[in-house]
């Protein structure tokens, strides 16, 4: 399993947003990228898979940016990740294909897919709310 880049900004750019969204005011592109030293140009890429999964809203115009579209106590990093594009598998088996010659006596696939299963709900049951109480991000009420 490897999370690629956009996998790895997606989940830090949202905790920014959460850190930085006061209130449930949005935060500029801008803004989040200067904080986390990511482009711009590829925020704007994550962000629109963001907001396309239903995980953030865009505020147009001056003042505008991104919000979230749900509470941070119910959104999951395995949500983030997922409208990432990141997908959590230990191993690339092909027995999910149907056309792996060793279907059938393949004990390994199992094992890979039960350690995938407890990575992915590990990711399930954690939330963004969770991570900032954790390390003591104090968070103002949001609108949500």
């Amino acid at each position: 399993m490897r999370i690629t880049t956009r996998g790895r900004y997606a989940l830090r750019a949202s905790l920014a947003l959460a850190r930085l969204g006061k209130n449930g005011s949005p935060v500029s592109i801008n803004n989040l990228s200067e904080q986390e030293n990511i482009s711009s140009v590829f925020l704007e890429q994550i962000f629109f898979r963001l907001r396309k999964a239903g995980i953030v809203t865009s505020v147009r115009g001056p003042g505008g940016g991104f919000c979230f579209a749900q509470p941070l106590d119910k959104l999951t990093i395995k949500a983030i990740l997922d409208a990432a594009g990141e997908e959590l598998n230990l191993s690339n088996c092909d027995k999910s294909q149907g056309d792996c010659e060793r279907i059938g006596h393949c004990l390994t696939h199992f094992i890979w897919k039960d350690v995938t299963d407890l990575v992915n709900n590990y990711f399930r049951n954690i939330t963004i709310a969770s991570i900032l109480e954790k390390y003591g991000i104090e968070l103002e009420k949001t609108k949500l």
